[in-house]
């Protein structure tokens, strides 16, 4: 069992939450100007790295709010839990 750190409430069991997949992907600005191949790679393309990955859940059964978590996808750990906005942790490798 995965246990996760709501920044709102607190920790929970992970059947209350949801990952919606990697954080911090910048929204293109202009996307009337986006040829078919670059709105493709930003639909459908994210890393998937092993090891360190920064990722968006929401609290669907708590409290409804999205935060992000950075995740060891090797181990499955969770190194950091932290609100959208809020500048993301540097951990592990990334330090």
């Amino acid at each position: 069992m995965l246990i996760l750190d709501c920044p709102w409430c607190g920790t929970r069991d992970q059947s209350e939450f949801h990952c919606h997949g990697e954080a911090h992907i910048a929204r293109p600005t202009d996307t009337e100007k986006m040829d078919d191949k670059a709105w493709g790679e930003y639909v459908f393309f994210r890393t998937n790295p092993k090891g360190i990955h920064y990722e968006r859940w929401t609290h669907d059964h708590g409290c409804k709010r999205w935060f992000n978590a950075v995740r060891n996808t090797a181990t499955d750990e969770f190194l950091a839990f932290y609100k959208p906005g809020e500048k993301a942790p540097a951990v592990g490798s990334d330090q």
